[in-house]
């Protein structure tokens, strides 16, 4: 890896951007195709374009079978590691290509061929490995619906996504509690219109889930079975413009929305990030501490990280509490993690429970040399926090459901750049990322407005929505036309590097000024006794909106609270100044937040503002909004 100022990354972008079509056609070189593409791109295909439309793979094939044949069949492929059950088991990628070999002659069995969709509705387990890599198998199309989603949002995505089968499990572990999955599984197929053919259930040994005869299935006796009898299924021929996924971006209202993944375009970009990107060689072992059910578990907790032949990490836990705030450091250190993958709020929970890094002085990291977080702005108080705790780069990056892989990182292949805290770095090849204002025009350097890409995204990027190209296009293309709208506002600086301020929804406008909360959140958390901080805009009658910023405090802080909002608002007068008319603070146990970390801003602002608001299908614990609501009525705001 080269030392900053080495890096080759100015040239790499410039080639992407100067001769797409040469850059991804030698990026595909290392992928195995059945039919390798000779039209790279084809702008006149899809919405705005497709990548590799003649060629034919298999995704399966990629990130197994060519491995064992290549002399991998040892090595490890998945460690499962599981501090909620006291579980860990790790399978070479000869038995995780056995596994799913036989999973995918089950999934046949069942009449499951190219292009049938199969909804999986599965806790961290490897068996939602499994069946991912299943599905790819054979060419059917997975949606993966997060473990323990509300009934009502699960029969959205079964009626949109029309699944010929549910692979489902008996139940979900988090910290103290046991999420039984059948009931919820039971009413949303009472709620869809589509109804499923067969259900195949994981049970697990902390529940046994009651099956419904003539639908539901014991996945481990049909398993079994299987393997008795010697069942397996080869690898099906895909389109590379086939669909390989889709996944339901979270919080919809109405049809939700189905972002759709190719099965050639993603691997190339995937496989590209694995070294590109990440810095990651063939071999190594690479923990993505995210969850199947999002993107960022998709892409690098199962996809990238096999298509590159190395040691991926499953983990059922959380940051803290399970059992504590060292939880971590004891995975990196016992399974050799060089790299880990991970949301800047699993790191604020860690920063608040132990602000001093005591755990750390209990493990090895002597291999761990990178940290990589994504999923909500980090904050640089907590970058800086992780840098001095762990003495390796903490990298920032940005990115969306719907692209499937990084639009904006450091490149730690390619040599890493300076790092700017505040700033996930610069666009990755294939994106040409603008700061437009409201005409489409062009803003100067460090002038904030709406972040775009130029059309076509690059590889991995969704090319629609599944079934609704119309909706696509009117959500993503139409209001700035030629450019794909990522609905982030932010700026770049006079280096190039980009920042993203929050949603565009999160920039608010205090008497005519448009001011970026994510900024004022930034001074919030630099406050030494705040853990973790959100700040909305809620209504007033003469600014129109007024600033008011939620904060947690560390563990220990045994200051009264309010002296600490008196200093938070006298921090933001201070950096920010008198415009952003900052004058409440509040101080609360813990934040609204979704299962994947993201703060429920939304939500808090509509209870703020006295709007009628609905129960959020993703929120983590529903308890936690009463809170915010008793909180802001002790300061006289909100109904």
């Amino acid at each position: 890896m080269g030392k900053a100022g080495q890096s080759r990354y100015a040239q790499v972008y410039a080639r992407a951007m100067n001769d797409p079509e040469g850059f991804w056609g030698e990026a595909a070189r290392a992928i195995d195709w059945i039919k390798p593409p000779t039209k790279i791109f084809d702008k006149n295909a899809g919405v705005y374009g497709r990548w590799f439309v003649d060629g034919t793979c298999n995704t399966c094939w990629n990130t197994l079978d060519r491995h064992v044949d290549a002399g991998r069949g040892q090595q490890a492929a998945l460690i499962y590691d599981s501090p909620v059950t006291g579980t860990k088991k790790s399978f070479s990628y000869a038995e995780l290509l056995d596994e799913v070999r036989t999973l995918a002659a089950v999934l046949r069995d069942f009449g499951v061929a190219k292009g049938d969709r199969v909804i999986l509705y599965m806790p961290m387990v490897p068996e939602a490995v499994f069946a991912m890599l299943a599905c790819a198998r054979i060419g059917a199309i997975h949606s993966v619906v997060f473990g323990g989603f509300a009934a009502k949002e699960l029969a959205t995505r079964i009626d949109d996504a029309s699944p010929k089968l549910i692979l489902s499990a008996a139940c979900g572990i988090e910290p103290g509690r046991v999420v039984k999955y059948k009931p919820l599984l039971d009413e949303a197929i009472r709620l869809a219109s589509a109804k499923p053919e067969a259900c195949l259930i994981l049970q697990r040994p902390q529940v046994t889930a009651v099956l419904t005869h003539g639908r539901d299935y014991d996945w481990g006796s049909l398993r079994d079975a299987a393997r008795a009898a010697g069942k397996t299924a080869d690898c099906v021929e895909v389109a590379a413009t086939d669909p390989l996924y889709i996944l339901y971006t979270s919080g919809t209202t109405g049809r939700p929305k189905g972002v759709v993944r190719d099965n050639g375009g993603h691997m190339v970009a995937l496989k590209w990030s694995m070294h590109g990107l990440y810095g990651i060689e063939p071999g190594e072992i690479f923990w993505c501490a995210s969850d199947v059910g999002w993107v960022v578990g998709h892409s690098y907790i199962v996809y990238a990280p096999l298509l590159h032949g190395c040691t991926t990490i499953l983990y059922e836990g959380k940051p803290v509490g399970t059992p504590d705030a060292g939880a971590f450091w004891r995975v990196i250190a016992e399974h050799g993690a060089v790299a880990m993958f991970t949301a800047p709020t699993a790191f604020r929970a860690i920063k608040k429970e132990d602000p001093q890094g005591k755990f750390l002085a209990q493990y090895d990291l002597s291999k761990f040399r990178t940290l990589f977080l994504a999923g909500e702005r980090a904050d640089p108080d907590t970058l800086k926090w992780a840098e001095a705790l762990l003495h390796v780069p903490v990298i920032d990056h940005w990115w969306q459901t719907e692209t499937g892989w990084c639009i904006a990182g450091n490149p730690m292949g390619l040599g890493m750049l300076p790092v700017k805290h505040g700033s996930p770095t610069v666009p990755m090849p294939g994106y040409d990322v603008r700061i437009v204002d409201e005409s489409n025009r062009e803003v100067p350097v460090n002038q904030m407005g709406s972040i775009v890409i130029k059309l076509p995204l690059p590889p991995a990027c969704l090319p629609t929505l599944w079934q609704q190209d119309d909706r696509f296009r009117e959500s993503y293309t139409t209001e700035f036309p030629g450019y794909y709208k990522t609905a982030d506002a932010g700026f770049k600086d006079s280096d190039g590097y980009l920042y993203i301020m929050g949603r565009t929804d999160d920039i608010i406008n205090v008497a005519g000024h448009r001011l970026s909360t994510g900024g004022m959140e930034e001074v919030l958390s630099s406050h030494p006794d705040v853990a973790e901080c959100a700040v909305i805009g809620i209504k007033d009658e003469l600014k129109g909106e007024v600033p008011c910023g939620f904060v947690v405090l560390k563990s220990g802080v045994t200051r009264p609270p309010t002296d600490i909002e008196k200093e938070i608002v006298a921090l933001v007068r201070e950096h920010i100044g008198p415009v952003a008319a900052f004058k409440l603070a509040i101080t609360v146990n813990r934040l609204p937040k979704t299962r994947s970390g993201k703060i429920l801003r939304g939500t808090m602002k509509k209870i703020a503002d006295g709007d009628t608001w609905a129960m959020p299908a993703t929120i983590d614990d529903p308890g936690v909004l009463d809170e915010i609501g008793v909180a802001l009525k002790g300061k006289g705001v909100g109904a």
